[in-house]
């Protein structure tokens, strides 16, 4: 890291832990741009998915079944 990046460290490490939690929320917003393109494949595949469900065609997992083995 360079001398500006150590700066921002030492600043950052000394804020009180709200603040932090403040800034890692305006950096993840500020990096979360939407992608028309993304939401146009994701929602494409949420309509295939619902049409295999609605058919028949999707195999399905019970909610018990999928709890059972993440208690495990």
């Amino acid at each position: 890291m360079g001398t500006v990046n150590d700066d921002l460290v030492a600043k950052v490490s000394a804020l009180p832990d709200t603040d932090k939690m403040r800034l890692v929320e305006s950096i993840l917003m500020q990096l979360d741009k939407p992608d028309p393109e993304i939401d146009r494949i994701w929602a494409d595949e949420a309509r295939k998915r619902w049409d295999a469900y609605k058919k028949g065609t999707l195999e399905t997992v019970s909610y018990g079944t999928v709890m059972e083995r993440y208690r495990s």
